[in-house]
């Protein structure tokens, strides 16, 4: 649901050489296809043309994308072919042939480096995935009645995890869900992260409200920074839940943008009061409100992060969410039907709109099933 993990690889795809990542596999063909073109060249032209100094190129390209064996094995066959006068690689005297043997030397040590650079990016890169995947592990499709999509971009684009946090889960109440940002964004973050999703899964179970659960994350950051000095440890977040045997959500704001509801064409933002956000040690005395919405079939709700609403355009002003989207369900009424399309379409409108995001960003659509359906 969350596609984090495919957008690093597709981006260490194209920015392989500067990132250090190993290479795409088309990498791999310049080397054989540029030493075959100078040979076939040098045998249909003139004696006087002499393209033996390009040779001296396939090694070096050759270690950006080959192990060390196979970089000396095509330094060797390069050699070869200049001491075997049949081929037409001109005339190359012995200072040239020293030179490419030097540079096929050197090659080959850069191919070693990197490959073994390159093993331990992936191991590390594993592990780190790994680690930041506990943190935020992907969401099923569905969860109880509540069919759930998202789009998940973290601003370092290195990590899968930022300062944004999501998170559905059933309990005995109804589906529950939370989307939130903790101040800062990067791996900095993610301590943070974790600490609050682990409240959240734990509070679902036990808090009879999502006040309840509202004042158990805001005393988990009170906790975590009342050893540290001069700290201004604090979140947003937007708390839903969608009650059983009711078609209604409830909705409890932490200083969070309020979640969208998206009801045929027509997108409005929920009248939520914002309560203090997280971590400021009000929840518990002054909850923030919750507001009781009713929901009727077709009805999607969209819960996203400033990320989102506060990317602004070459001329500073904010995209404009609640215009954008109702012009795209207008223009393609179908786009509600399918949520995980519907989160593409937007994030690929506000870099449109913006060019570049420098904010971590979580758009989450909520497509409850009506009780009556559930029933059937």
């Amino acid at each position: 649901m969350i596609r984090a993990a495919a957008r690093r690889r597709d981006a260490e795809e194209r920015d392989w050489l500067l990132r250090g990542s190993p290479p795409p596999p088309w990498v791999r063909w310049p080397p054989p296809l540029l030493l075959t073109a100078i040979v076939v060249i040098q045998m249909l032209t003139p004696e006087s043309l002499d393209l033996s100094f390009l040779v001296a190129a396939v090694s070096p390209l050759a270690a950006l994308s080959y192990g060390p064996t196979a970089t000396a094995l095509l330094g060797g066959g390069v050699l070869l072919l200049l001491s075997l006068p049949g081929f037409g690689l001109g005339h190359p005297g012995n200072s040239d042939e020293l030179t490419i043997t030097f540079i096929a030397l050197l090659s080959v040590l850069f191919a070693w480096v990197r490959s073994r650079r390159e093993r331990q990016l992936v191991t590390v890169s594993t592990v780190a995935e790994a680690a930041q995947l506990a943190v935020l592990p992907p969401l099923p499709d569905r969860v109880g009645r509540v069919r759930c999509a998202g789009l998940y971009q973290a601003a370092q684009r290195e990590s899968l995890v930022g300062g944004d946090f999501f998170d559905v889960r059933t309990s005995e109440h109804g589906v529950r869900a939370l989307v939130g940002d903790v101040q800062g964004h990067g791996l900095a973050a993610v301590g943070t992260v974790a600490s609050l999703l682990g409240a959240f899964r734990e509070a679902v179970l036990d808090q009879p409200d999502l006040e309840g659960v509202a004042a158990r994350l805001d005393r988990r950051l009170i906790v975590d920074s009342a050893d540290e000095e001069h700290t201004e440890l604090f979140a947003t977040a937007v708390l839903l839940e969608f009650p059983d045997g009711s078609d209604v959500v409830r909705v409890v704001s932490c200083g969070h943008p309020a979640p969208l509801l998206l009801r045929g064409p027509q997108v409005t933002e929920l009248a939520v009061a914002s309560g203090a956000p997280l971590g400021l040690g009000i929840a518990g005395a002054d909850p923030p409100e919750r507001l009781t919405v009713p929901l009727f079939p077709g009805d999607r709700l969209l819960a996203l992060t400033d990320g989102v609403c506060e990317a602004r355009d070459a001329s500073g002003d904010f995209y404009p969410i609640l215009e954008r989207l109702s012009g795209m369900i207008r223009a393609d009424p179908a786009a509600i039907d399918d949520p995980a399309a519907l989160t593409e379409q937007i994030w690929s409108d506000v870099l449109h709109y913006a060019g570049a995001v420098r904010d971590d960003v979580t758009m989450m659509v909520f497509a409850p099933e009506n009780v009556a359906q559930t029933a059937t």
